[in-house]
C-alpha cells in the first residue's frame, strides 16, 4: 500500500522530490530495510522511475543502487546506458553488471561507455580483450594505466599492433615487465620507422643514411632484447623476426659476434628445420664441413656460410678457454680482410664497425680503470 501511494503522489510531485523519494526506497532496498513482500512492489516502482523525464530522479536511483549487489538487473541494466553522468553511477561500480554485460555495453556504447568501463576497479580478461579490440587510444591507456585490468600477453601484442603507433601507448608498453619479446621488438621497429620519418632528421643526415641507422639501432636494441629471455620465448622471438623478414645475414653475423649463443641457436633451428638438438651439437662440436652444411641449409648462401663458420669456431675457442666473446669480430674481421672471395661486402663493413665499436668501448673502459686508479 505504501508502494501504490508513493506511485500516485509521483504522478504529481515535483522533481526535486521525486528524486529525494527515489533516493529513499532505493536505500530502503538496498539496505533491506523493507519487508520481502513489499520488495516485489519496490522493484516495480524503481522500474517506473525509470520513464521519470527528469534526470536528477533518475541519478538519484542510481547513485543508491550502485553499490548494491542485491539490486534488481532490470533497473540497473537500464541506468547504465542513461546519460553519462546517471551510467557513470553503476558502470564504474555496480557487482550486478557480469562480463557479458559489459563486453555488450563496449560494443554497443559510446566512447564514453568504454572509458568507463575501463576506469572500473576490477575488470576481467575477456573485458580487457573486449575493450582492446573496440577501445579507443584514451581506452586502451587507460586499461594500461588500471591495476585492476588483467591484460593478458595475447591482448598486449594486440595493442601493439592496433595502437602501437601512438607514442603514449608505446611508452606504457616498453615500461611492463610482462610485455612479450616480440611485442617488444615491434615496438622498437615502430620506433626506428617513427624516427626515419620524421622531417628534420631526415633534413639533418638524408634518407639513405637515415634507413641505415635506423635499421641498425633496430638489430641492436633486438639483440640486446635477445639476451634477457628464455628459451621458449626466444622461439617466439625468433619466428616474429623471420616472419618480419629480419633474419639476415647481417643480423644474424650481429647476433653471434656479440654472444648471444642461445638466441642464434634458436634462429637457425628455425631457419634449417633440423632438430634443436642436433643444431646444438653441430654448432657445440661439429667440424667446420658440418657447421657449413648447417649455415647452408638454414638460407645462408655460399659466399657466407665459411665466415660464419669462422665465428662459430672463434666462439667456440673462446668458450673453452673462457675468453670474452666480444674478441671474435675483431679477429673475424682479420679474416675476412684477409680472405673476401666474393663475402657480401656489406657483411664485411658490418663486422668490421663491430670490432671498432668493440674497441671504442675498450678504450671507454680504459680510461675509466685509469681515472678510478689516479
Amino acid at each position: 500500500m505504501i508502494i501504490h501511494a508513493f506511485l500516485r503522489w509521483a504522478e504529481t510531485a515535483k522533481a526535486s522530490d521525486r528524486a529525494r523519494a527515489a533516493s529513499a526506497l532505493a536505500r530502503a532496498y538496498a539496505n533491506a530495510s523493507i519487508g520481502h513482500d513489499e520488495r516485489n512492489a519496490a522493484e516495480m516502482a524503481m522500474i517506473f522511475l525509470l520513464d521519470d523525464p527528469a534526470p536528477k530522479v533518475r541519478l538519484a536511483l542510481a547513485e543508491a543502487l550502485a553499490d548494491c549487489a542485491e539490486a534488481p538487473r532490470a533497473v540497473i541494466l537500464p541506468l547504465s546506458e542513461d546519460q553519462p553522468e546517471i551510467a557513470a553511477q553503476v558502470i564504474l561500480r555496480s557487482r550486478v553488471l557480469t562480463d557479458v554485460d559489459l563486453v555488450d555495453l563496449a560494443a554497443r556504447g559510446s566512447d564514453v561507455t568504454r572509458s568507463l568501463i575501463a576506469h572500473r576497479p576490477t575488470l576481467s580478461r575477456a573485458v580487457c580483450a573486449a575493450l582492446v579490440e573496440v577501445g579507443s587510444v584514451f581506452d586502451v591507456l587507460t586499461l594500461l594505466a588500471n591495476e585492476g585490468a588483467p591484460v593478458s600477453r595475447k591482448n598486449l601484442k594486440r595493442i601493439c599492433e592496433l595502437h602501437g603507433d601512438d607514442v603514449e601507448v608505446r611508452a606504457h608498453l616498453l615500461d611492463r615487465d610482462d610485455l612479450p619479446s616480440d611485442a617488444r621488438q615491434a615496438l622498437v621497429e615502430k620506433v626506428g620507422t617513427a624516427l626515419a620519418g620524421d622531417s628534420l632528421v631526415l633534413a639533418a643526415i638524408g634518407a639513405a643514411r637515415v634507413d641505415r641507422i635506423t635499421r641498425e639501432a633496430c638489430d641492436v636494441a633486438t639483440i640486446g632484447l635477445a639476451a634477457g629471455v628464455d628459451a621458449a620465448e626466444a622461439d617466439r622471438l625468433v619466428e616474429h623476426l623471420r616472419t618480419c623478414g629480419r633474419l639476415t645475414p647481417l643480423f644474424l653475423m650481429q647476433a653471434l659476434c656479440a654472444g648471444r649463443i642461445e638466441f642464434f641457436a634458436s634462429a637457425i633451428v628455425n631457419l634449417s628445420g633440423r632438430g634443436e638438438r642436433r643444431v646444438r651439437s653441430i654448432l657445440a662440436d661439429g667440424r667446420q664441413a658440418s657447421v657449413r652444411a648447417l649455415f647452408e641449409a638454414a638460407g645462408l648462401g655460399c659466399d657466407v656460410s665459411a665466415l660464419f663458420a669462422d665465428a662459430v669456431l672463434l666462439w667456440r675457442k673462446d668458450a673453452r678457454r673462457g675468453a670474452a666473446a666480444v674478441s671474435v669480430s675483431s679477429r673475424l674481421a682479420a679474416r675476412a680482410r684477409e680472405a673476401a672471395n666474393g663475402t657480401s661486402q656489406e657483411l664485411l663493413d658490418m663486422i668490421e664497425g663491430l670490432s671498432l665499436a668493440e674497441q671504442r668501448q675498450s678504450a671507454r673502459s680504459f680510461a675509466l680503470l685509469a681515472h678510478d686508479a689516479a
